[in-house]
């Protein structure tokens, strides 16, 4: 072993211990008689000490290190006498007495570090540097802990893993296929697997009453933030079984991930809501219910007064954003041109200030008096600094917008704390749904999956 410990292990309890550790040199300090190395493996940082009174040769050779080097030491473990309370191994250092070189290496592109200088594409470029940083690393510590956990649950649940066929015969779903020429077979192709659907199916009519997997899945599809042409399931099927004992099962499921990764546990079951109500509070079929401002249908109060935006409309939409009443016009022209996007759609965009007087203040005070922006506050539970912000359009559409607008102004006030946790189920999905597009209904889910 090119190691006795590694660099996060390493505590005060060790002083006096021979060691020999290995690692990439994050960064090193010149302070004239002494020379400090920091040594990084992917368990943590430790200290390395070069004295010139000691050992000047060897400490000629530690200033000569650069960043990302690999090196093997051997020394004694001391106590530092400028200790760190932010590092698990901030109570000691190494006192090296031999150091030897195991790869050199050119300057980094970008900084090894949590906030490094280095954009997306440069990071993408080299890869292998970018996954010495601490995130990368911890998010594949994260998914390797999931991944078992999921394996414990579903095996005391009695389901069985297995692996089923990548390369197959290509079936219709929801996307295109990614092919695989054949070479013993010209001219004809396998398809690789957008699910695994035909195999669990086997499986059901064989007796393989609970089955999983965690599968790589595959599907040609335009790249979005959430969907990517490969990816990662964790796949199911089960036999003999009514849909309250799926949802009971995938709870206990995803309560379990919670607990024994997160250590985050949960009262009582999850809030379940039909599609419907999904898309008439929220307009969207997985809200964010950490936080209110659900949707008013205001079509009652706001057609037939002259205002033909509102008149010509399917439906008028209003949230309230609370505390919001003091936004100065640069504020509301931002937010205004936040909802004209492209990436949203809205034609424009209606507030309403209840003003802490009382008053009402609004952008369509001409078609609208007092009285009747009052009944707006009154049936928006709008209270006194509260901003009301408010969209009309076709159902869908806006919809859509508002759910966009919605999440805009949780994140900006502060509402969406990524600590904090509200599953639900959303159920009763249709089955159908028309694409303006295609000119055609296609399945709103995968109906063996949804």
């Amino acid at each position: 072993m090119l190691r006795s410990h590694t660099n996060g292990q390493l505590r005060i309890d060790d002083l006096g211990k021979e060691v020999t550790l290995s690692g990439w040199v994050q960064k090193t300090r010149d302070l004239g008689g002494m020379t400090f190395v920091d040594l990084r493996d992917r368990y943590g940082i430790t200290q390395l000490a070069f004295n010139m009174d000691v050992d000047a040769s060897l400490c000629e050779e530690a200033r000569k290190l650069g960043r990302e080097f690999v090196i093997q030491v051997r020394g004694k473990v001391i106590e530092r006498s400028s200790k760190n309370p932010g590092m698990p191994t901030g109570e000691i250092e190494i006192d090296v007495d031999s150091l030897q070189v195991l790869n050199s290496s050119k300057t980094p592109p970008f900084t090894i570090e949590d906030q490094t200088d280095g954009g997306d594409e440069l990071r993408m470029q080299y890869r292998y540097l970018d996954l010495r940083r601490n995130q990368p690393r911890k998010n594949l510590e994260l998914r390797h802990k999931m991944s078992l956990e999921v394996r414990n649950y579903l095996d005391s649940a009695n389901f069985l893993e297995v692996e089923t066929p990548y390369l197959i015969k290509s079936t219709p779903e929801g996307a295109r296929d990614f092919v695989v020429p054949s070479r013993m077979n010209p001219g004809e192709f396998y398809a690789l697997p957008q699910s695994p659907q035909t195999f669990k199916q086997l499986l059901m009519v064989s007796g393989y009453d609970r089955y999983y997997q965690i599968v790589r899945c595959f599907r040609d599809e335009d790249l979005r933030a959430d969907r990517q042409p490969e990816f990662t399931q964790i796949d199911c099927e089960m036999a003999f079984v009514e849909q309250e004992d799926v949802l009971r099962t995938f709870e206990g499921l995803i309560k379990h991930l919670f607990e024994t990764v997160k250590g985050v546990g949960f009262d009582g079951d999850f809030p379940r809501i039909t599609y419907d109500e999904a898309m008439e509070k929220y307009g969207s079929d997985k809200p964010d219910i950490r936080f209110g401002m659900e949707f008013n249908e205001m079509n009652q109060w706001a057609q037939n007064k002259g205002f033909r935006v509102f008149d010509d409309a399917e439906v008028v939409l209003g949230i309230v954003a609370p505390g919001c009443a003091e936004y100065s016009r640069k504020q509301l022209d931002k937010l205004t041109d936040w909802v004209k996007r492209p990436q949203i759609g809205a034609k424009g965009l209606v507030y309403v200030k209840c003003n802490e007087d009382g008053t009402f203040k609004s952008n369509v005070d001409k078609f609208f008096d007092q009285n009747e922006l009052a009944l707006w506050a009154k049936e928006t539970h709008a209270e006194k600094g509260d901003l009301i912000l408010v969209l009309s359009g076709q159902v869908d559409a806006t919809r859509k917008q508002l759910n966009e607008l919605r999440l805009h102004m949780g994140t900006a006030l502060g509402l969406r704390n990524p600590e904090i946790f509200k599953p639900l189920w959303v159920v009763d999905f249709p089955l159908l749904e028309w694409d303006d597009e295609t000119e055609r209904f296609h399945a709103m889910h995968h109906p063996f999956t949804s």
